[in-house]
């Protein structure tokens, strides 16, 4: 069912995402008075591969999960869109059909803007033009990245810089010791594998190599970083 109001903390979530945040009071005012909310719970199908392009969406809460499906029918994740992040924009642009999967990971809140309205919002803002192009850049440039570190970087490297990124989005300070910081994204070993590419048993070994180090703290809930300069330095060190 579609919610049409925001919690304070999924609007401070949306106006706080670097992109948006970037733009004018207006632009941004007129982009949130288009949007419609929807939530879902863990799982849900947000929309598949295949829809029409006809919703330019962005997270609220929780994350969605981009995945694609094998020849074989398996489920291969992709990335995490988290909160602030918008998405559907390329599709909306190009006008073919969404090329990949997108599912609610834990209770999820999104906000749409039609296209209709999409491009009504493009025609009385020039300024949006130039930002999606920034926006595009910025996302050519990770993809880059991405492809460089896992054809230069071995397991380890990669496995701390997307802890660090994890820690950086979704961390929680622990109460305990606020030093400590708990990934509040709950990610099973098998998916934070496929994010990097890599087996879940290679992943194991990596996280359990970095627990004896005290850089991380294995969990029944999750992930703890201990010290976060020390994935820096295993990251840093292997780039080298």
């Amino acid at each position: 069912m579609d919610e049409p109001i925001l919690t304070i903390e999924e609007r401070e979530a949306i106006n706080g995402g670097r992109w948006f945040s970037s733009l004018s009071p207006s632009l941004r005012h007129d982009i949130l008075r288009c949007t419609f909310v929807k939530r879902y719970k863990d799982g849900d199908l947000i929309c598949a591969r295949g829809d029409p392009p006809d919703q330019w969406i962005a997270c609220a809460k929780g994350a969605v999960r981009v995945s694609s499906t094998t020849v074989s029918g398996k489920q291969v994740t992709l990335t995490y869109v988290e909160p602030g992040i918008w998405f559907g924009d390329v599709a909306i642009f190009d006008g073919d059909r969404r090329t990949h999967d997108a599912y609610a990971h834990g209770d999820t809140t999104i906000v749409c803007v039609a296209r209709a309205d999409f491009q009504k919002i493009l025609a009385s803002h020039i300024e949006l033009y130039e930002a999606l192009m920034r926006l595009q850049a910025r996302r050519i440039r990770q993809l880059f990245g991405l492809v460089e570190d896992l054809n230069t970087l071995p397991l380890r490297a990669r496995l701390a810089k997307q802890l660090i990124h994890l820690v950086r989005s979704y961390g929680v300070p622990n109460l305990a010791d606020g030093s400590q910081m708990r990934i509040g994204l709950h990610l099973a070993q098998e998916e934070l594998a496929q994010l990097l590419g890599a087996s879940r048993q290679r992943v194991n070994q990596e996280l359990k190599a970095m627990e004896r180090e005290q850089a991380i703290r294995i969990e029944p809930a999750g992930l703890v970083v201990l010290d976060r300069a020390a994935l820096m330095r295993i990251s840093e060190a292997d780039d080298q």
